[in-house]
């Protein structure tokens, strides 16, 4: 091969590498920091999971002695939950919450279907009325939730303090404000054209409503009963206010007690409880996952 056969074989061959670098470094500079980052994030967001795994299967008890992640897998935190009344807990706020969910599901759809298909006196006031209430934080009522049911429970004992049916309105009336907003601007983008179709065929507004209105508005039925859940299902300050008796504690009161005292903390007994707590949240949000995307963003645009 001649000497200017070979320089040009050189050439081609520094041109095709500088190419390849220029590739390389459009690649990083476009897209190549996007992985770097999502391992960034990913990490992040495992790492403390991880650590309640570990934790949950180390029976010393302490989150000092769980250093090293899965140092030691033991199952005794998981079986001593069965020695204490988690289980009772755990039914409670399993109640609480599918309770909670079906309620707000059922009365934020009656009410947005009333703002939405209804032109009645004082609608525009109402529907102002509720954005004004969810501006105000909820801890504001604390005092006055405890002093209703307090004074309801000389009246009605089932709506008064250490009564989960109370715990539950009090939920489902905090809730009503902003799921009848959500599922309002739903409502809106279903066509008024079927609900008339369906009355010049006879049909009531309780038909229309649950067999017409009700199928189409799934996703954000989904989305409301997901939110109405785990809102129940993790809150503490209206469940410690409102649940005084131990067996009608919920999960975060209950498992709260088992941390509340430094010197008696059961860090792993809590880590093997919050796993063990998980499992129903994961279930229900996978199963909806598919109506939650849709369920959030097509309402926010009227159609």
């Amino acid at each position: 091969m001649s000497t200017q056969t070979r320089a040009v074989v050189t050439g081609s061959a520094d041109a095709a590498a500088s190419r390849a670098g220029a590739r390389r470094r459009r690649w990083w500079g476009d897209v190549g920091w996007k992985y770097i980052l999502a391992v960034g994030v990913l990490f992040f967001a495992a790492f403390p999971l991880v650590y309640v795994l570990s934790s949950s299967l180390n029976p010393n008890g302490s989150l000092a002695a769980s250093g090293a992640l899965f140092g030691v897998i033991d199952v005794e935190n998981y079986a001593a939950l069965g020695r204490s009344k988690y289980w009772l807990w755990f039914g409670n706020t399993l109640f609480i919450g599918i309770a909670t969910a079906i309620g707000s599901v059922l009365m934020g759809a009656a009410a947005a279907y009333a703002f939405s298909r209804f032109r009645f006196s004082g609608r525009r006031a109402s529907l102002t009325t509720l954005l004004v209430l969810q501006m105000f934080p909820q801890a504001l009522a604390f005092i006055a939730i405890f002093l209703m049911l307090l004074t309801l429970g000389e009246v009605v004992p089932a709506l008064g303090i250490n009564s989960k049916i109370a715990l539950i309105c009090v939920y489902l009336g905090g809730a009503l404000g902003a799921n009848t907003f959500l599922m309002y601007g739903f409502f809106n983008t279903i066509p008024i054209e079927i609900d008339e179709s369906a009355k010049i065929d006879g049909a009531t507004h309780a038909q229309i409503f649950w067999r017409l209105i009700m199928p189409l508005v799934v996703p954000i039925l989904a989305v409301v009963a997901l939110l109405s859940f785990l809102t129940a299902f993790g809150d503490f300050i209206l469940s410690k206010i409102i649940l005084t008796s131990e067996d009608n504690w919920t999960l975060a009161v209950g498992m709260y007690q088992w941390v509340s005292n430094q010197l008696t903390s059961r860090w792993g007994l809590f880590a093997a409880g919050v796993v063990v707590a998980a499992i129903p949240v994961l279930a229900l949000f996978f199963s909806l996952q598919k109506y939650i995307v849709g369920g959030l963003t097509q309402g926010s645009v009227k159609g």
